[in-house]
């Protein structure tokens, strides 16, 4: 949102967040409804950090000529929980960058933090509750809790990714194309959000334990 405009939301969950009816990330995914202004997560994130992971240059051939254009993927994340991975197009490098920040931004996931090692039972928020796995073409990872001090153990997209997501310790395991930048970055989100899926389900259940005991 540039400075000094004002903003008037076009969608039900961008009024929403601007009468103060929804004040997380998380109430937005627990809906199930897609971010489609980055208005939303300017709002709700307003301390989000980005990091350009690949620029590449992308050609297409017309009629014509060959037409040239750069290729941004960009992670952004507040290293607290939130992390979302975009790509941005343009003839020029800087408004492609910024494009891919605003996709990255429309991407934005809630990541579940807890300490899930058997290793360590400190009970703070510096890696992963569980094991989780994820694919992207042929880009594969393995995301595991680790200890206290053992630091991210990644490739470097994978570790730019798990950083701005917040995480502290991990274990990660990767095979196939791992210089894939894009399908690796993808893969690891995957295995973010799967987690947080994972989690959500075991509470579900967890929750309605009691009511059946109680029949």
């Amino acid at each position: 949102m540039e400075e000094g405009t004002e903003w008037k939301p076009k969608t039900k969950i961008g009024q929403m967040v601007q009468n103060g009816n929804i004040r997380t990330i998380e109430e937005i995914s627990e809906m199930g409804k897609p971010i489609k202004e980055v208005e939303i997560v300017e709002t709700l994130l307003p301390n989000l950090q980005d990091k350009v992971l690949e620029i590449i240059s992308v050609q297409r051939m017309t009629k014509n000529n060959r037409k040239q254009k750069f290729r941004v993927t960009v992670v952004v994340g507040d290293m607290a929980g939130h992390v979302g991975i975009g790509v941005g197009k343009n003839v020029e490098v800087k408004p492609a960058i910024e494009a891919g920040i605003r996709n990255a931004k429309m991407n934005i996931i809630p990541v579940e933090l807890g300490c899930g090692s058997w290793e360590c039972s400190c009970g703070t928020r510096h890696t992963l509750p569980l094991t989780s796995k994820a694919k992207c073409g042929s880009s594969q990872i393995i995301l595991k809790p680790a200890p206290r001090g053992v630091g991210i153990v990644a490739n470097k997209t994978a570790k730019s990714v798990l950083e701005l997501a917040g995480l502290k310790d991990v274990w990660t395991f990767s095979r196939g194309r791992t210089r894939d930048v894009y399908n690796m970055a993808i893969a690891t989100v995957k295995g973010l959000k799967s987690v947080s899926e994972i989690k959500n389900a075991d509470l579900l259940r967890t929750s309605a334990s009691p009511n059946k005991q109680a029949q």
